[in-house]
């Protein structure tokens, strides 16, 4: 009898496993890849004879090849984000592929960033990918509502505030050119309109706020090693070096006093795919 129905998808448009990293691939350009399939895949199952079945990805990511850059780029912490978020009432699990870029199948790549599948390169250096799910895991068990679909909003057992947002827009070009050579270019993010983050009913009182951001050049591992002209091998201090540059530390903190209205107003800078972690922890007198 079955137990489970365990399936994949990816956000791949066209191209095959792309052993060499020069057949190429085309991440899809519809906003709803993979997400669309795993609600399709939901409702196909309450459709059966055995509605009640659970349904687990057990691979998912925006590309099936593991040498594919947008693995390594800032786009891929907004398109986690923007999938999880979408799809995951629909599954019983969604299991990102992969956790490192430590990968088997036809032998170890040579460069540092190959674009593995990995949420971590070879030398344990942090993609943008690791930090949306760092992000997630930080947020408390309680969630709020929010009228944004880019954004979860948590508290925890403390009273304790968490918002994540981001923006996810795909700026590949489409059939003209495959990502092997869109992703390893230099993509700065163009500026979008700011994001106000307005939180009601906090209880009277003073605040830390705490920013965390993934995005060009802010937690961009990746865009470090562009900078310093993607050698094929990485010595100890520039790895000691994209580390630090890249290692996932409050972009700013700030005392806030709360009255009145019990509202929080707080405005931030948007460009495209940038993806913000803020945490709204109450001060105890």
């Amino acid at each position: 009898p079955i137990d489970f129905i365990s399936t994949h998808t990816y956000g791949v448009k066209s191209g095959f496993l792309d052993l060499t990293g020069n057949v190429g691939t085309i991440v899809s350009r519809d906003k709803n890849a993979v997400s669309s399939d795993m609600i399709r895949s939901g409702e196909l199952i309450k459709k059966s004879v055995l509605p009640d079945l659970e349904l687990h990805y057990t691979e998912w990511s925006s590309s099936y090849t593991p040498t594919d850059p947008i693995h390594d780029s800032y786009f891929e912490a907004a398109y986690i984000l923007d999938k999880i978020s979408k799809a995951s009432k629909y599954v019983n699990s969604m299991s990102y592929w992969t956790f490192t870029d430590i990968f088997e199948e036809q032998g170890p790549r040579l460069r540092p960033f190959h674009g593995g599948f990995g949420l971590l390169n070879y030398q344990d250096i942090k993609k943008p990918a690791y930090y949306a799910y760092t992000f997630l895991n930080k947020l408390g068990n309680t969630e709020l509502e929010s009228n944004d679909e880019s954004s979860i909003a948590c508290k925890d057992k403390n009273g304790d505030v968490q918002v994540l947002f981001w923006n996810f827009t795909i700026t590949h070009p489409g059939d003209t050119v495959n990502d092997q050579t869109f992703y390893k270019r230099d993509l700065p993010a163009k500026q979008i309109a700011p994001v106000t983050v307005k939180i009601d009913h906090l209880p009277t009182g003073k605040y830390k706020l705490e920013v965390y951001k993934v995005g060009y050049h802010v937690n961009d591992a990746y865009g470090t090693y562009f900078n310093l002209k993607s050698p094929d091998q990485l010595t100890r201090q520039q790895v000691a070096l994209i580390k630090q540059s890249n290692d996932g530390k409050a972009i700013s903190s700030a005392i806030v006093n709360v009255s009145g209205k019990q509202e929080l107003f707080k405005s931030f800078p948007m460009r495209e795919n940038d993806v913000y972690f803020v945490t709204i922890k109450k001060i105890k007198s």
